[in-house]
């Protein structure tokens, strides 16, 4: 160990043990610091960081090529940490300008809760299908959805899970979604034949979902578990103190048809916060602003309340406890949290990919595979892997289709086989890992922890079992014609 830091050692392939012990390290420290002293994750993930770190030096990686590692890991995630930013500023501009509560305030005029998971589902599916985007959905329509079902007295977990389940399926099939295109990329596919491959799969999960939530939400608003009451509250609070109409909608209106009319998430996110602050000082002149204390500061929005609330978040301080606890957030500091696990987490991330550490695991497991099932199931297992370990959703896709599309050529399956296992279980499952890029947004935005909504993911769970089951039925598994095998081992399309 005394020679690690020598500068012209011999880079040596990780053996299996060697990366298993770093990937225990992580999870040893993570359960340690989290179950049983109940720390947040970022110090924890950190010692990961250094666990791997060690390995690197051990099988011969230069400081200067870890320190590289890292950085082009925390590259990787840079569009997830901007948007984590964006969304954060968004947040708090449409609370200050009302636009967060005027959604909550129709929201609980128009939705009765027996059909209202089953309506969240439906709202939060044709958001992002139009717009591409479950994270842009989620702070969206999901947080005013967050709000009603508390109105509504819906217990926060089965909403939270309604929400996934729109934002998940209409990003897992939206041709405007980043992992939709991502995913065939890597499989040496084209989006269309992906996205229709994918068809059976997500809407026997989707269909599952809505059943679930149905039944759920009729026996929950027949059980006397309802209290209408709650929901007369909140709107009395809320007409109370902001000015409410429609006009004060438009900020979400512009932001789905900016992204629907393939304008780049960032600048459509960004749109979306630059119409609610023109618009914040017009629609409430007279709202009361307060500081983190809860203090008076004055009466109307100017312009130095749309810079703190995009930096600090919105502070509400109303009679109505419930109104307070949820439109008390946003603002860039709030995700600020979430920004340093991600880079953290990008860190363990790239040392585990740039020292070969990952690659000897997967190829271990690939190897032992005997079956075209199986290879589904692999592929399965190393995305819930990589979303774990390199906690990031973009990589769950980009490490196991660029390692397995050879594995799947070489057996003759069609790339949309792999495709579609890359969106099954990457995608869908990134929101249950708690330290997990989009488990931290969800957490910061919803204000639910994996450890609340995950037992309500039916749609994230359910759909790498279904794609699973269907594939040992032989229907997410396909086999190339002679024709698609040599456009494919010419590295064409399929």
């Amino acid at each position: 160990m005394k020679n690690i830091f020598i500068e012209d050692r011999e880079i040596k392939a990780p053996k299996l043990y060697q990366a298993l012990l770093s990937f225990a390290g992580l999870v040893l420290v993570m359960a340690v610091g989290i179950i049983v002293f109940e720390v947040d994750p970022h110090i924890p993930m950190f010692i990961g960081v250094i666990i791997a770190a060690i390995m690197a030096m051990v099988l011969g990686y230069k400081w200067s090529q870890i320190e590289k590692m890292m950085v082009d890991g925390i590259s990787k995630a840079m569009q997830s940490i901007l948007i984590l930013a964006i969304v954060g500023m968004m947040i708090g501009a449409w609370l200050i300008s009302g636009t967060i509560p005027t959604m909550i305030y129709y929201g609980l005029k128009l939705l009765s809760p027996k059909i209202f998971l089953v309506a969240t589902v439906l709202i939060c599916s044709i958001t992002s299908l139009a717009t591409g985007t479950s994270w842009g959905t989620m702070g969206t329509m999901g947080l005013a959805l967050i709000g009603i079902g508390q109105g509504l007295g819906m217990p926060i977990g089965p909403t939270a899970g309604a929400v996934l389940a729109g934002a998940y399926f209409g990003d897992k099939l939206s041709p405007l979604s980043d992992t939709t295109n991502l995913a065939p990329a890597m499989a040496g596919t084209d989006v269309f034949t992906h996205v229709k491959y994918m068809l059976k799969s997500t809407l026997t999960a989707y269909v599952i979902s809505l059943i679930f939530f149905g039944v759920y939400g009729f026996i929950h608003a027949t059980s006397g578990a309802v209290d209408a009451s709650q929901a007369t509250i909140i709107m009395d609070g809320i007409r109370n103190t902001f000015h409410i109409s429609p006009l004060l909608l438009l900020p979400p209106v512009v932001v789905i048809l900016a992204i629907a009319l393939k304008v780049p998430a960032i600048p459509g996110i960004t749109l979306g916060f630059l119409v609610a602050s023109i618009m914040a000082p017009i629609a409430q002149p007279d709202l009361a602003i307060f500081d983190d204390s809860l203090e008076l500061l004055h009466n109307g929005v100017n312009l130095g309340d749309l810079l703190s609330v995009a930096l600090n978040g919105f502070y509400c301080n109303t009679e109505v406890e419930a109104i307070n606890d949820l439109l008390t957030t946003g603002g860039l500091m709030n995700m600020a949290s979430s920004i340093l696990m991600t880079i953290i987490a990008m860190m363990f991330g790239g040392i585990m990919e740039g020292s070969g550490q990952l690659a000897v695991i997967i190829n271990t497991i690939s190897g032992k595979i005997k079956s075209d099932a199986g290879m589904i199931a692999a592929t399965e297992v190393t995305c819930v892997l990589s979303n774990t370990v390199m906690p990031e959703q973009y990589i769950s896709i980009l490490v196991p289709g660029r390692m397995y599309a050879p594995a799947y050529r070489e057996r003759g399956i069609h790339p949309k086989s792999l495709s579609n296992a890359l969106e099954s279980a990457g995608t869908v499952t990134s929101c249950l890992i708690p330290w997990n890029t989009c488990g931290l947004f969800i957490a910061k935005t919803l204000g639910v922890t994996a450890a609340v909504y995950a037992p309500w993911a039916v749609f994230n769970y359910t759909m790498p079992v279904i794609c699973l089951i269907m594939a040992f039925m032989g229907i997410t598994v396909t086999k190339m014609t002679p024709e698609e095998q040599a456009r494919a081992d010419a590295g064409e399309l399929v």
